[in-house]
Order: structure tokens, then sequence, then C-alpha cells
């Protein structure tokens, strides 16, 4: 029961569990963003690795890809990332001057049905220090797959959804939303943030050059 109740306590300093009511001791360091503002709000001080970080688009091409690019810039400097299914072509001299090792980056080609799976199963492998993958899909089982494979995998999940699934339940670590705003501004909006509460007001998100 002793050995137990310690590893209890763990969990909660490393923000494995998350208490309600209490913010994270010593979060585990995570991935930078590049947006410091965002960073700012976050326990992790950026993405929460070995977690589902999960993007929620008002549409296509308000920045939701540039939102990664710096972080996707350190992390194939040293780590392969793999992008299951993207809906759209990257742009690779944008991704070049973004400071993206394209030889780290893997496309994988499955249809849409087929990429959760895909992207869970590239998690799990450990093999990968990043997988992007999309879905339309509003199955919380398929969320939470995620989350566990890449707990095992201790790797950086990313899930791009439409914000239509913003209430709908999730067992990510980080959900973001990227809207447009009025003045045709975009902005980030923290919806959940496990081990610190999210603040109210909407960030403003850089948009790529």
């Amino acid at each position: 029961m002793v050995r137990a109740a310690a590893t209890l306590e763990q969990a909660l300093r490393d923000g494995r569990v998350f208490a309600a009511g209490r913010i994270a001791a010593s979060p585990r360091a995570g991935l930078p963003s590049g947006m410091s503002a965002l960073d700012a709000v976050l326990p992790w001080g950026g993405f929460p690795r070995g977690a589902l970080t999960e993007l929620l688009v008002e549409a296509d091409g308000l920045g939701e890809l540039s939102l990664l690019l710096p972080a996707l810039a350190e992390l194939t400097a040293r780590e392969r990332v793999a992008l299951v299914a993207p809906p759209y072509i990257p742009c690779a001299p944008a991704w070049v001057r973004a400071g993206v090792t394209l030889e780290h980056l893997a496309w994988i080609d499955t249809s849409p049905t087929r990429a959760p799976w895909t992207a869970e199963q590239c998690l799990r492998a450990g093999c990968l220090g990043a997988v992007l993958t999309w879905s339309d899909a509003r199955d919380e089982r398929l969320l939470r797959r995620l989350q566990v494979a890449a707990g095992d995998g201790d790797g950086f999940a990313f899930l791009f959804r439409p914000a239509r699934h913003a209430d709908d339940a999730s067992p990510a670590a980080l959900r973001l939303r990227i809207e447009a705003g009025a003045d045709g501004a975009t902005r980030l909006r923290v919806l959940k943030c496990r081990g610190a509460t999210p603040p109210a007001a909407a960030l403003p998100l850089p948009r790529a050059s």
C-alpha cells in the first residue's frame, strides 16, 4: 500500500495524473512551441511529450500547421516525424525555410478511415519523435487510444479535428482551438490544459510569412 501511494504521488508530480484544483508542482518539460505567449501558460513550457495534443480548427488554412513548424524544426533536428494522411500536400520549401529537416520527415499515405489506427501504431512503436494526423471522427475511444499510444511510445501526438468537436469529451492533455476573429485575425484559444487552468483570453496567432 505504501508503494502504491508513492507511485500515485509520483504520477501527480510528473503530470500523468491531474487532481482537480491542484496545479502540477513540477510538470515534465515539453517541446517549446516557439510562441512565447502560449508556452507561458502551459505547465510543460510547450507541447506535452508522451501525450495527445488536439488542434481544433474552424477552417483549413488558418495557420494550424504554421503553429507547429517551430516545434517540428527543433524535433526533426534529432528525431523522425511522421505525417499520417495529411489532407493537403505540405509546402516543402516553406517547411525548409522554417527549419524543418525534410530527411527526418515521413509522409504516410493511407485512407482517412485507416489514419487513426496507423497513427496509433506509429506512436506505439516508439521510433518517432512525433506523429501528426487528421480525423473528423466523433469517437472518444479513438482519442483515448492515441493518448495511450503517445504515452507508450514517449512521443508527441498531434491530432487535427474540425472545431465543431470542441464540446466533445476528450482525453487529450492539451486542446487548442484555432479560430478567425471578426477582425480577420487568427486567434488561439486553450480549451483544456491538464495540470493548469486555461487562460480565459484567446492568444493572437502569428501568421506564417
